[in-house]
């Protein structure tokens, strides 16, 4: 029986527990092994590694940040075939990073944790495993990610239709859409990469679109065997691209919070790409959003525009009344029969750690530390929650840059907090209430400076207007802020002195 098996036994108590094996769960993994603590387990509640690109299989899935950017600083992949890397190609180098670090030995799949709480004297988490399992921990990491609960619309009758529906993330690809007439809601992220791939195929396609998106050029192409070659041969050129593409990345931040002109470039380059790519203009009105670029997720696709003048697809601008037993009613009146419904309708990126139950301490859940809109002391810490940390947690989330770079400096920060336990003998770290509040005071000002305080829809808000997912500046800035713990923005309690043994 090995760890991988779901009923393999989970040991009693370890020093660290890591919820998800995505990008940030694998990172921690690896870096615990770097610095020699190999008393760790990874809790996954799916049947491999691999976080969003593991789920997200659905046609035409890839990433929007360079390869050798989106990849780990300590792991360079040379051979990447694409300038964009495929999900096939991502999963096949997160497969390859668990393999190689040796992680799989404490790896647990099918493990879903539903909770944890808190034993405030003896300085542990207590760990809720779906299927009854429990087991402790002195550190908690949630490397859960913002992108791992599927969204679905609330749109009254859709639980009548007896078509095929599902979500974009969880793609049934036993399900033949040739010669079908498909519904498709949403035009994010995911919409505009599987629509050029599907439309060929069906039938008659209806894009049903709420708001239009920023739709760039994908400056994307495949890597000769010549450039492969020499990044394979001569690493010093793969890390050149690598730091060529961050810098060039990472300028783009004053599209979010620059001067106007900086982002009236970035929409002319828009318009430009929706004239040559639509030649309808009534169908260019259309697919011109009214928002200001950057409040929402500027998107990248060379063939999205394109695939929406063909003949069998209709872009459906009137909101959903309703959802019948065979098709959609929208408010004007006018039903559309279709055989299939795929919501493309993003993630429930807001929530975070729900819907698990954390409780820290003096009873206090983490829903009701939240219930305003989730934050964190550097997205990492949650006073009253000591030793959990949280990768890839509230405000961290990046409108243009690569978020392994930020995963890697918050790595980098959790191993510090460990070695302040080990060093200092504590029983836990504790950020404290005013240093938690001072920082996302100053992090919504900053925010409140931004594109993203316009008044748009996003996944990077709550219902109530606040912004909850972004980090609104450089990641330079991030990682400089991240280099380590400050003591003095934390309560650190240590150990009990064993009876009868002074301090001193």
């Amino acid at each position: 029986m090995t760890r991988e098996d779901p009923l393999a036994p989970l040991p009693r108590r370890v020093e660290v527990a890591i919820i998800g094996s995505g990008f940030g769960g694998l990172c921690m993994a690896i870096r615990l092994r770097h610095t020699g603590i190999e008393d760790f387990v990874l809790l996954e509640k799916e049947h491999e590694v691999g976080g969003c690109w593991r789920d997200n299989t659905y046609p035409g899935a890839a990433c929007d940040v360079p390869s050798h950017l989106y990849s780990f600083s300590f792991e360079r992949k040379t051979d990447w075939s694409r300038h964009f890397a495929s999900q096939v190609e991502i999963l096949d180098y997160l497969r390859h990073c668990a393999g190689k670090y040796g992680l799989r030995r404490h790896l647990h799949v099918n493990t879903e944790v539903t909770g944890a709480e808190f034993d405030e004297a003896a300085g542990l988490w207590r760990i809720h495993i779906a299927d009854g399992r429990t087991l402790e921990a002195r550190v908690l990491v949630s490397a859960c990610g913002q992108l791992n609960r599927p969204a679905l619309p609330r749109l009254p009758g859709l639980e009548h239709f007896e078509g095929k529906q599902f979500h974009s993330a969880r793609w049934d690809h036993g399900y033949p859409l040739e010669g079908r007439t498909v519904a498709v809601i949403g035009t994010g992220a995911s919409a505009i990469q599987f629509v050029p791939q599907i439309a060929p195929r069906v039938k008659q396609l209806f894009l049903y679109q709420r708001s239009a998106p920023y739709v760039l050029p994908k400056p994307d192409r495949a890597y000769g065997w010549l450039e492969r070659a020499l990044f394979s041969r001569l690493p010093a050129s793969q890390l050149g691209s690598r730091w060529w593409t961050y810098w060039q990345y990472e300028s783009r931040v004053l599209v979010f919070e620059g001067p106007a002109w900086v982002s009236g470039i970035l929409e002319r380059r828009f318009h430009r790409h929706l004239e040559r790519s639509v030649p309808d203009p009534r169908l260019r009105q259309t697919l011109t959003p009214t928002d200001p670029i950057g409040c929402k997720r500027v998107l990248l696709s060379n063939d999205y525009y394109p695939a929406l003048t063909r003949p069998n697809v209709e872009v459906v601008t009137e909101g959903i009344r309703e959802v019948t037993r065979h098709g959609l009613i929208t408010v004007d009146g006018k039903e559309r029969e279709v055989d299939a419904l795929i919501h493309g309708t993003g993630f429930q990126a807001t929530d975070f750690l729900a819907p698990m139950r954390i409780t820290g301490r003096g009873g206090r859940e983490l829903n009701e530390a939240w219930r305003e809109g989730a934050e964190a002391y550097l997205g990492l810490t949650v006073s009253g929650f000591p030793n959990l940390f949280l990768l890839y947690g509230p405000n961290t989330n990046l409108g243009h840059n690569s978020i392994v770079f930020m995963l890697e400096s918050q790595v980098r920060y959790v191993l510090a907090c460990l070695r302040v336990l080990r060093e200092r003998n504590l029983r836990f770290l504790d950020v404290r209430p005013d240093s938690q509040r001072d920082f996302n005071a100053r992090l919504q000002r900053s925010l409140e400076r931004s594109v993203w305080a316009a008044d748009c829809s996003s996944w990077y808000k709550t219902a109530g207007g606040r912004n909850t997912n972004n980090w609104p500046g450089f990641t330079f800035h991030y990682r400089r802020q991240t280099r380590g713990p400050r003591l003095a923005h934390y309560e650190a309690v240590h150990v009990p002195s064993p009876p009868g043994r002074g301090s001193g």
